[in-house]
């Protein structure tokens, strides 16, 4: 590697799409990240996301807003540790593990913002649509290559994330929610395009999916720029980069949450029973529950206790990996390089086997994956109407022009075939579960 990245850098607090901003005093940047993020539509639609039990009727059960909550608590967590011990070694400078800290919540915080009804059944979902349509090879799926079928046949929320928080939200089309170069890097785990990664053999973290279309690259080409990722390149010489060393702790804190959080959704679903939760949580924690405390208050103080003692590994891990991290080398899991790696693989594999496959998710999996069809095949009368009349959206007459209005799919910035495509998957993986069902319904008309 040429070099290592350097924390003066990587924490940079200026803002994409704003150069000449002026930070108020007192109030941090990576803060009004965070409240940018907090107040935003997407973020609020979270709360009638998936996170793994769709439409489910206890309020107990987590959905994607609590996890983004709880995952921007864990993360702060991570981010004062690991600034701290920063500190210690005077890698950064006295006070700035506060700004490490608030760059990891705010990243944290968004980390799930792209997501599409119905978790990640919805994303598949999204991506097969795509990818029976562009195999047809009709209409606006005629030409592969000019619109990056790449980007829609494996549809990635991780991707539409950035594009909301760069592109969609605030000031559309100019840097959108304008949040910190810090912030921006912090969150995007995979930072490379659909296509320059298809031409890629590498075995590295950041590869393992793509997490920039092409209409937000240049965003993402600027951010990098700016905190001084390491830079790569493809064989015919287009970009991709090494991850900010910051991701690794978001990538913990989720990992951290959605593993024993899981659990303890699994235990109130009463998918699995209370002495199999119990016991993964207290050989995670290095615990035994209380006596007299009834099974729901043991599962949530074991699950607490299990947490603290996570973060703590992860953090260990950073430290023992802190050069290879820095120089772009390091390509594992926080989580799975630590001590407790082999309990959380325990975990994942009674997930996979008990809690992912159980019978209501299953069939809710499948009605939410006709519902993203339903949805997308109601759709495409407006799409082929708007091709018709050369993008011209006041060309729209008659049922095309009703369903535009009824449906309220944002058309403003559509122009040709790329943008549409891009307008369809923004709509469809925008909606709540609740409202995907609402929106099938009456373009099916039930």
């Amino acid at each position: 590697m040429a070099h290592v990245m350097e924390w003066d850098r990587l924490l940079d607090l200026g803002r994409l799409g704003h150069p000449s901003y002026r930070h108020q005093p007192h109030r941090p940047a990576f803060d009004q990240d965070a409240d940018r993020i907090s107040f935003s539509a997407p973020f609020r639609r979270l709360a009638n996301k998936t996170q793994v039990h769709p439409l489910y009727d206890n309020d107990h059960i987590h959905h994607r807003l609590i996890h983004s909550v709880e995952t921007a608590s864990v993360g702060r967590s991570l981010g004062i540790d690991v600034g701290n011990f920063l500190e210690e070694q005077g890698l950064i400078g006295a006070g700035e593990r506060m700004v490490l800290a608030g760059v990891v919540h705010a990243a944290c915080l968004a980390h799930d913002i792209g997501n599409p009804p119905f978790g990640h059944s919805g994303e598949d979902a999204i991506g097969a649509w795509f990818s029976a349509r562009f195999d047809a090879g009709r209409g606006l799926f005629a030409d592969r290559q000019s619109v990056f079928a790449e980007e829609f046949e494996a549809f990635e929320g991780n991707a539409q994330g950035f594009r909301i928080l760069t592109n969609l939200e605030m000031y559309r089309g100019d840097g959108g929610m304008r949040l910190t170069h810090a912030t921006l890097a912090t969150f995007s785990k995979y930072p490379v395009t659909a296509r320059r990664r298809t031409t890629l053999t590498e075995r590295y973290c950041g590869l393992k999916k793509f997490g920039i279309f092409e209409s937000e690259a240049r965003n993402f080409e600027s951010v990098a720029e700016r905190t001084g990722l390491i830079a790569e390149a493809t064989p015919d010489g287009a970009p991709w980069w090494r991850r900010h060393p910051l991701v690794f702790l978001v990538e913990a804190a989720d990992d951290i949450c959605y593993n024993i959080l899981d659990l303890e959704d699994a235990f109130t679903s009463r998918d699995l029973g209370y002495h199999e939760v119990l016991d993964l949580l207290s050989d995670l924690a290095g615990r035994e529950p209380i006596a007299g405390n009834s099974e729901a208050e043991n599962i949530a103080f074991l699950r607490a206790m299990a947490i603290s003692q996570s973060i703590a590994a992860s953090v260990e891990a950073f430290r023992t990996h802190y050069d290879a991290i820095m120089a772009g080398t390091f390509s594992d899991a926080l989580i799975d390089a630590s001590e407790l790696g082999e309990r959380f693989d325990k975990i994942a594999t009674l997930a996979n086997t008990r809690i992912f496959t159980s019978p209501r998710k299953t069939e809710l999996e499948v009605m939410g994956r006709n519902v993203v069809h339903q949805v997308l095949d109601g759709l495409m009368p407006v799409f082929d109407a708007l091709s018709a009349a050369d993008w011209k959206v006041e060309d729209l007459k008659s049922y095309p022009q009703q369903l535009a209005r009824a449906t309220g799919i944002d058309l403003r910035n559509v122009s040709d075939t790329y943008t549409a495509l891009h307008a369809l998957s923004d709509y469809v993986s925008g909606m709540t579960d609740r409202y995907a069902v609402k929106i099938a319904q009456m373009v099916r008309g039930a």
